[in-house]
């Protein structure tokens, strides 16, 4: 038998620098859903924004100016999430990007 020269190249990750870097396909989004309660009541739940943010004063800000209760919750897999009554989805997107916590491209909206 016939041994060949050859080398088998290592293992190459073609998207290690995509992951580094600040590319469009790999930056953090912001989910602000809505969840259906009882009846026409519902929630609407933000999750994903940064950990350096204070959750607390956020949820003070739009509290007040959606003249709404909310409150923060902590969950196992997720981390901290807002959760305000109400379907404010629209209103918490305009918040964040005028205040200049998120970009527009950065957060996604889902709900019915």
């Amino acid at each position: 038998m016939v041994e060949l020269d050859i080398q088998v190249p290592s293992a190459f990750d073609p998207f290690a620098e995509a992951q580094e870097s600040d590319a469009p396909g790999t930056k953090e989004y912001i989910h602000v859903r809505i969840q259906q309660r009882n009846g026409k009541k519902s929630l609407t739940t933000v999750q994903g924004l940064k950990k350096a943010y204070s959750y607390e004063k956020i949820l003070k800000d739009l509290k007040k100016d959606f003249c709404c209760n909310g409150n923060v919750v902590q969950d196992k897999e997720l981390g901290k999430i807002i959760q305000l009554q109400g379907d404010q989805r629209k209103k918490v997107s305009h918040f964040l990007v005028q205040t200049g916590i998120a970009k527009k491209d950065q957060i996604k909206i889902h709900g019915f």
